[in-house]
């Protein structure tokens, strides 16, 4: 039983290079392994396998950071930024990450060499004839973010751009801390040659995270899971049979 184990931990590790041993003792469980997750934090050890992670000291803030109300519900608030990166012939891309603060969802992923205030509205758009139109987005204060097009888009809609404080980060933290999530997983362990490949790499990423990666904010299950528990919550309280999103 030892030898099949340790090979097992090591064919997850090798495939999704970046998860400690608490997601690999979860996935584990789920394909029917009888493990629990001390034996297979000794087992990832004694691989070799752990990862070290660095954390920076964080000097205290000076001011008190004014916290945002936490979202209750599906399609109440998203998160969006954009991430840089470059192709293998040096060409330099945008990728626009998308979140749902509730379910922790990853509401779009996209990529192209360049994004104006425009496009960013037609790309909201087009998800939200999928999934409908959050009430808030929180956005930091980036050109394409402040931009006349989609500060009209926004007010047709009905909808709330919430800037963050200009140069804190932290402000839309679940943003930042989901970018990194991309960077590690996705952007770093690839090289592309073209952006459809990008597009096609960034798609299948995103299924893998909604519906298979278990996260540790929402109890080790997935957003899929929880944006699902959560919108039939919504329905039981509403007696309703359907959920129509805000527009």
């Amino acid at each position: 039983m030892q030898e099949p184990l340790r090979a097992r931990i090591r064919e997850i590790t090798g495939a999704r290079v970046t998860y400690g041993y608490r997601r690999v003792h979860v996935l584990m469980r789920r394909e029917g392994w009888k493990v629990n997750a001390k034996r297979v934090h000794r087992l990832h050890r004694d691989e070799g396998l752990a990862l070290r992670s660095k954390k920076p000291k964080r000097r205290r803030a000076v001011q008190a950071r004014q916290e945002r109300p936490a979202a209750r519900m599906p399609n109440e608030r998203w998160s969006m930024d954009f991430m840089s990166d470059a192709l293998s012939d040096g060409r330099k891309v945008r990728v626009p990450t998308i979140i749902d603060t509730c379910t922790r969802e990853c509401v779009a992923l996209d990529v192209a060499t360049s994004f104006t205030g425009q496009k960013v509205a037609d790309a909201l758009t087009r998800v939200g004839v999928e999934r409908g139109l959050p009430t808030t987005i929180t956005v930091d204060n980036g050109t394409e973010f402040t931009s006349r097009a989609l500060d009209h888009w926004a007010y047709r809609n009905g909808m709330k751009l919430d800037y963050t404080r200009p140069g804190k980060p932290t402000d839309n933290g679940f943003i930042e801390s989901f970018n990194a999530r991309v960077r590690s997983e996705c952007l770093s362990q690839y090289y592309f040659s073209n952006i459809i490949e990008m597009k096609d790499v960034l798609n299948s990423w995103r299924e893998d995270y909604n519906h298979h990666r278990p996260h540790s904010a929402l109890g080790q299950r997935t957003p899929a899971e929880v944006g699902a528990l959560a919108r039939e919550a919504m329905t039981q309280r509403s007696g309703m049979t359907t959920i129509v999103h805000p527009k």
